[in-house]
């Protein structure tokens, strides 16, 4: 990694625990299958036992994702990129947004996990309520949106069940529908209407990239007119996914 200087001329010296953070973070941006703990363990030549905790405080910072047993680079670093206006997915733009709210009238939302909350980075929408969920990158439940349940269904087994056992009890109601509907949720990468909001309801689908669930799109209205064009939104986000999987 490059070395910059400090304002009077001098080196600066390194930490050898963020050399190593930062070493783990570019092997695993570097890598599209993913990295293994002995791989990271060789690069920095050090034990796995002090690897391993390095990388668990990564995956549960949202900085690395874990699928079977390999790391790859979590959603972490893209909402940082989001915070100062580059695109957090590649395959779905803002534009897309726009074309879902102009077809559908309807909001258009943009979801990510980071760590244990849910994040809008892109809205289209006549409505201040997701201006302000997404311009002021508010922390959400992913329990209680559509695109959040898209996006903990996404999860391996071992790290969804902490997290939803973590929840508040209030959230019982939810976590047991959820996990009623995962198997389906899973194999479809859509949530229809689930009323998991006093707010609104929507339809969410998944966005895939490179095999992985990346983020969800989203759909959303008042709980009425959610379940009254229910079948028509489905339609129309599952026309949009298509088009969005044949340019990755």
């Amino acid at each position: 990694m490059p070395t910059h200087p400090t304002p009077d001329g001098r080196p600066r010296p390194h930490h050898r625990m963020i050399d190593r953070v930062s070493t783990i973070l570019e092997r695993a941006a570097r890598s599209r299958n993913g990295v293994t703990l002995t791989e990271f363990a060789r690069e920095l030549d050090a034990p796995m036992s002090s690897i391993q905790g390095l990388v668990n405080g990564l995956v549960a910072t949202g900085y690395l994702d874990e699928h079977d047993r390999r790391y790859s680079l979590g959603p972490a670093p893209f909402l940082l990129v989001r915070l100062v206006g580059r695109p957090t997915v590649t395959t779905v733009s803002h534009e897309d947004l726009e074309a879902l709210h102009t077809e559908t009238g309807m909001t258009a939302v943009l979801a990510i996990m980071v760590g244990s909350d849910l994040y809008y980075v892109d809205y289209a929408s006549h409505d201040p309520r997701y201006a302000y969920l997404a311009e002021g990158f508010v922390r959400r439940s992913p329990i209680r949106t559509s695109t959040g349940w898209i996006l903990l269904a996404a999860m391996e087994n071992r790290d969804l069940w902490p997290q939803i056992g973590a929840l508040p009890p209030a959230d019982a109601e939810l976590v047991e529908r959820f996990v009623q509907d995962l198997t389906r949720i899973r194999a479809e990468g859509l949530v229809a209407a689930p009323n998991a909001s006093t707010e609104a309801d929507g339809v969410s689908v998944a966005v895939v990239e490179d095999g992985r669930t990346v983020a969800a799109v989203g759909i959303m209205g008042s709980h009425t007119e959610v379940a009254n064009r229910k079948a028509e939104l489905i339609e129309v986000l599952g026309r949009h996914r298509r088009e969005w999987r044949s340019r990755f």
